[in-house]
């Protein structure tokens, strides 16, 4: 169950928007879920973290005091944390859904993965990758690489559960405290892969 009645990170996925991918029912099929916050305030920042299974089981929770020189590095930076546990605590066939609150590097990740898939054609899309983000950018496409199949959904700041996390890494910060966990999520019932959540059943692609 999600943590303190918020909804799951697969709902969360399932009713929002996928930049540059098409969200066909079948996306409802994610293995793991990481939503991802990073935050800048002045001299100061914090990244959040939060990884879920598909069953809404926590994987893990992380909200770290971090000295970052703007909001971008913090968001990816982030992202780039969260993809680095979940690598940590995954197979490597794991199908994951990404929940970011930042357009641009919600846009970036799914570009990333629809390159990859085409190596030799010449890419459509244009990545506008902030320059001081370049080290964890770097980092971000490695772990896509990865991962069995990842995509990002792009959410608001309110809807975020990490978005807490990375504004308030202090009052937040006993989160850090638990036990590492590899937690697999129950197998897929036959109903699970054929029946569309009724929110995509007649949707085409997003924006």
């Amino acid at each position: 169950m999600a943590a303190y009645g918020r909804p799951s990170l697969r709902d969360l996925f399932d009713e929002s928007p996928t930049p540059h991918i098409a969200h066909p029912p079948r996306t409802h099929h994610r293995d793991f879920y990481v939503a991802t916050d990073g935050s800048f305030r002045g001299d100061s920042g914090g990244l959040g973290v939060v990884i879920e299974t598909r069953d809404g089981e926590c994987v893990a929770r992380l909200a770290l005091d971090q000295s970052v020189p703007d909001n971008n590095v913090a968001e990816y930076r982030a992202l780039h944390l969260g993809l680095d546990v979940l690598a940590e605590r995954t197979p490597p066939d794991a199908r994951v859904g990404v929940l970011i609150d930042h357009d641009q590097l919600a846009s970036n990740v799914n570009a990333a993965v629809l390159d990859a898939c085409r190596p030799t054609a010449t890419s459509p899309h244009r990545l506008v990758v902030p320059p001081a983000t370049t080290h964890h950018w770097r980092g971000i496409r490695a772990r896509i690489n990865g991962f069995g199949e990842i995509r990002a959904a792009r959410i608001a700041s309110g809807d975020n559960p990490a978005h807490p996390l990375a504004n308030t890494p202090d009052e937040y910060a006993h989160v850090n405290d638990s036990p590492a966990r590899c937690v697999r999520p129950e197998p897929l019932s036959s109903g699970d892969r054929s029946v569309p959540p009724p929110s995509r059943s007649d949707r085409g692609a997003s924006d």
